[in-house]
């Protein structure tokens, strides 16, 4: 950046412009692109679930429907005959199981990771809630009105120096 340019974005900033920042809001020409016009992500438990729900089933019906047990057995037997067919059935047996095992994880990953982002995003919510109490009852303790001037505040208990066992 060329110091002219430097000192030109300077002078404009301190001419008179308000200075601020401005959160959860995008520039107007950003705005087509933006998606929900709130600005929010938000995360749907039942949209996790169902696609979580989807994947397991997914992972089931490979299970029981996309296993080729009976290929193993007639590739032997072609094998044992002297047919170079048994040699390759057995190859391409080997290559569908390995395949059907890397669809097979990926729909438990899947199905495991919408089990993990429902139960964070539980687990973030718990943790606002929490702060945002916390920040009630420091609030509070500051309130004039809680405790006359002198004695204790009893938003944050008995003090443990005055009792005596």
């Amino acid at each position: 950046m060329a110091w002219d340019e430097w000192d030109q974005l300077k002078a404009s900033a301190a001419g008179g412009e308000p200075t601020g920042m401005r959160l959860n809001g995008l520039p107007e020409e950003d705005r087509p692109n933006a998606g929900s016009p709130t600005g929010d992500l938000t995360v749907d438990q039942k949209d996790l679930a169902a696609i979580g729900d989807e994947a397991f089933k997914l992972y089931n019906r490979l299970w029981e429907e996309a296993r080729v047990t009976s290929t193993d057995t007639a590739a032997a037997d072609l094998k044992s005959q002297g047919f170079a067919l048994g040699g390759a059935l057995s190859h391409v047996s080997l290559r569908w199981d390995r395949q059907l095992g890397s669809v097979m994880d990926a729909c438990a990953l899947i199905s495991n990771h919408m089990d993990f982002t429902k139960k964070a995003h539980e687990g973030d919510e718990i943790f606002i809630e929490r702060h945002v109490s916390s920040i009630s009852t420091l609030d509070a303790g500051f309130d004039e009105s809680w405790a006359p001037p002198g004695e204790k505040n009893e938003v944050y208990g008995e003090d443990k120096k005055d009792k005596k066992d």
